[in-house]
């Protein structure tokens, strides 16, 4: 799991990037993203997010995010931008970590 918190933006979206390519450098082929403590997304946030779930799929790896409905901030900002940009239904997403790496859990609706 990749704990993700403050601000997915220009500056700090080039790290969780690099994260991600690591895990899969390392051979991991399922990650989960917690992204319940991140407070603010632009789209360099949204793009690294799209480019982890297609480095994901091409190792048929999976991707699973934790965004959840409630928060520290009136629910995610993550998922609401995600919402926005109409690309939600993307991402398998999850409310906590219990449920992301329960394998008979099914992802929340976009």
């Amino acid at each position: 799991m990749l704990q993700v918190s403050g601000e997915m933006d220009l500056v700090t979206s080039p790290a969780v990037r690099q994260h991600v390519h690591d895990a899969v450098a390392d051979g991991r082929r399922s990650l989960v993203l917690d992204l319940s403590e991140v407070r603010f997304c632009d789209s360099s946030g949204v793009g690294v997010l799209i480019a982890a779930r297609r480095l994901m799929r091409s190792c048929q790896g999976r991707l699973r995010l934790i965004l959840p409905a409630q928060g520290a901030v009136d629910g995610s900002h993550v998922n609401r931008v995600l919402a926005a940009l109409g690309v939600r239904r993307l991402f398998e997403v999850y409310p906590d970590l219990h449920t992301a790496v329960d394998e008979a859990a099914a992802p929340l609706s976009a």
